[in-house]
């Protein structure tokens, strides 16, 4: 290839800039004494056409080393060589000119030559070794008018899926499987669902290689994506053609599809740590730009990595500059792929100050909240961290959503038949009042779930008592001992009829609760078809049929679909339980109930103070003059009960779900459903039931 002119170049804004005229490159180093660009024609290619040396008096102002190449082309490659000090335990610098380093603010990223375990042992040996590289991307694209959406949170329905997983499998029948252009062929699936917004699991880039040795040696690798490595990049596994430049373009057009089809894009994002991990880990950006910056040190031996994630290193997300990036790296996803919003994993440990305690006015939390370019996205926060902070309905700021792990644990303990739960499940279903009402939030601060992708799977909810995690390499070790889980009378796999349709009513009656509750509602991708990982409860690295979606299962449980599918239409048409306020138990006028009556066998009877109880009823009064008012009856008893219904003048109670009946009278549609002609109605062991009024 031919050598390119260059000339001093910008400071802003970060990475590779591509214009008309050429490409811009910018990289923050504070510390650095010399710096490198080096330029590759491919992703393969064995060594770089051109290396240009950065004169510190002429391509650097204050922390950012820059340089303008002249008409150079989209598509070249690249990574940096950062010379100066390497004195980690004293001052935190691990400069080693020998290490080619990715950009930090990369767009686009490929590992055709990526080997970790041999990147790792030449680095300690301080010699060269193959890296991944950067690539220059056009940013160009055409939108069509496409505008990130902005659905009203009360009306949310989140579906927490994996971009790979949900195509991979060879029942999925997309043209390229595993990829984001796999995905959009689902779309017309998701829709037929009713979900509004896709919640994707990391689709930043990240190390598939990045797993403990043992769970290498069988071949498995970093499924998840909880190793991010370039936080401005889709990550190149999900793509068709990753050395092609291809990244954002695949990307962009599934945001675009998804969007067409009226479906948010939710991104998963891992700003608490990286791929690097801790003193023994690799050096692959920010340790070789400025280590001492970007991560927590610990201040009497800076070779330490405080660790309040548990994968090795934290981000020091409350320094001014790694903030900064931060704020830029979310700007970037809304404003450039069209996102529409981010749930932060181990978001607590973004709350930590520099000297590591929590901050309750943290700045990038801060920050984020009240960014214009994120005013109108989804911020949700994974509400505690590692190392034992817990913020679930104390995270700092105000409208942050919060993964609500109480509320997930409330409805497990009670639907597995825990006595003395209705206390809390009444909070629970009225959107967590109890976390959220006193500081001014509301019942849309609530993400409430059952399952998500760490722990089992709804159906393995009601199959397992105790996790399997052989195949994980880890002797069982890792993963939640606690999953608050009853396997229905057997362990796992099992022939007897009686189980099996128990096992059924109890992941209907998982799913009508989560959608009855006030809060936005987030379904595991898979738990609609009844998906099992064979007790599995933290697949990680377990890129196979074991984790992905098996679309064959739609038809063998078809039941289930019809199900979820039309409790999600339930709730759409039920504005009472969609609340943007917490309930106050008054009457509206010219309303035949109050917003919400509760009652236990008899009515206005709860069982609050019983520690045996295991039968609730309510009563919520309709928020819309076309809309039915609802009354609903749980019973997890292992007995019928008879509860008493509420009288109506001039109208009469129509049965709507009762997880107790078989399909399809488990969810029955307006015009079909039976009128009650009694002032009871006896409910099933183990069932949830929903009447309407009209």
């Amino acid at each position: 290839m031919r050598r390119y002119r260059f000339h001093p170049g910008w400071r802003y804004p970060a990475g590779a800039k591509k214009s008309a005229r050429g490409v811009n490159f910018s990289l923050f180093s504070q510390h650095a004494t010399g710096i490198e660009l080096l330029l590759y024609e491919r992703a393969d290619s064995p060594e770089p056409f051109q290396v240009i040396r950065l004169d510190p008096e002429i391509n650097r102002t204050f922390f950012f080393w820059h340089v303008f190449i002249d008409e150079l082309p989209a598509g070249v490659h690249y990574t940096w060589r950062v010379d100066g000090p390497d004195d980690p335990c004293r001052s935190g610098f691990r400069f080693n000119r020998e290490i080619e380093l990715l950009d930090p603010a990369a767009r686009a990223v490929t590992t055709v030559l990526w080997d970790r375990r041999s990147a790792l042992e030449k680095q300690r040996r301080k010699e060269s070794a193959p890296s991944m590289r950067a690539m220059v991307a056009d940013l160009a694209y055409d939108w069509d008018g496409d505008q990130p959406i902005n659905h009203s949170p009360e009306g949310t329905v989140i579906y927490e899926v994996h971009a790979g997983g949900f195509t991979r499998h060879f029942s999925s029948g997309v043209t390229h499987p595993g990829t984001f252009t796999g995905l959009i062929e689902k779309i017309p699936y998701l829709k037929e669902l009713g979900i509004t917004d896709i919640e994707l699991l990391p689709v930043m880039a990240f190390d598939e290689q990045e797993v403990p040795e043992g769970t290498a040696r069988r071949g498995l690798t970093n499924y998840w994506g909880y190793s991010t490595h370039s936080f401005f990049s889709p990550h190149p596994g999900y793509c068709v053609t990753p050395t092609e430049g291809t990244h954002v373009v695949e990307f962009r057009n599934m945001v675009k599809a998804l969007h067409k089809a009226g479906i948010g894009v939710i991104l998963d994002v891992v700003f608490n740590h990286t791929a690097e991990g801790g003193a023994n880990g690799l050096t692959m950006n920010f340790k070789g730009t400025d280590n001492s910056t970007f991560y927590h040190l610990d201040p009497l031996d800076k070779c330490l990595y405080r660790d309040y994630t548990g994968c090795g290193n934290t981000v020091n997300c409350n320094h001014p500059l790694t903030s900064r990036f931060i704020l830029n790296c979310l700007e970037y996803w809304v404003r450039e792929m069209h996102v529409d919003g981010f749930r932060f994993d181990l978001a607590s440990a973004m709350a930590r100050g520099e000297d590591g305690n929590p901050m309750r006015h943290a700045p990038v939390l801060w920050n984020i909240e009240f960014s214009d370019i994120l005013a109108h996205t989804r911020i949700i926060a994974e509400a505690w961290d590692a190392a034992g902070l817990y913020q679930v309905g104390d995270f700092p700021g105000f409208r942050w959503m919060e993964w609500n792990g109480r509320y997930r644990d409330t409805v497990k303990r009670f639907v597995r038949g825990d006595k003395g739960m209705l206390s809390q499940l009444a909070n629970a279903l009225s959107g967590s009042s109890d976390l959220y009402q006193a500081q001014g939030r509301l019942p849309i601060n609530s993400i409430n779930y059952v399952t998500c992708h760490d722990g089992f799977t709804l159906y393995d909810q009601v199959s397992y008592t105790r996790k399997y995690n052989e195949m994980n390499g880890e002797e069982n070790r890792d993963g939640s001992d606690e999953n608050l889980s009853w396997n229905c009378g057997a362990e796992g796999e099992t022939s007897d009829p009686e189980i099996l349709f128990l096992r059924r009513r109890q992941a209907r009656n998982f799913m009508a609760i989560l959608l009855l509750s006030q809060g936005i509602p987030m379904i595991l991708a898979g738990d609609e078809v009844l998906r099992t990982q064979r007790g599995n409860n933290n697949c990680y690295c377990q890129n196979n049929e074991m984790s992905w979606f098996d679309w064959s299962l739609t038809e063998r449980n078809h039941d289930m679909v019809r199900f979820v599918r039309q409790m999600i239409a339930f709730r759409k048409r039920h504005p009472c339980l969609m609340r943007i306020r917490f309930f106050t138990g008054r009457q509206r006028e010219g309303r035949l109930f109050p917003d919400i009556a509760w009652h236990g066998i008899r009515l206005n009877e709860p069982h609050w103070g019983d520690p045996d109880a295991q039968v609730l009823s309510y009563t919520i009064g309709a928020v819309e003059e076309d809309e039915e008012d609802l009354h609903v009856m749980l019973n997890m008893t292992e007995r019928p009960a008879a509860i008493q219904l509420p009288h109506l003048l001039g109208r009469k109670w129509h049965r709507a779900i009762d997880t107790g009946q078989p399909s399809p009278a488990d969810i029955i549609e307006p015009y079909e459903q039976p009128p009650v002609r009694k002032f009871n109605y006896l409910v099933l062991p183990r069932s949830v039931v929903v009447l309407e009024s009209r």
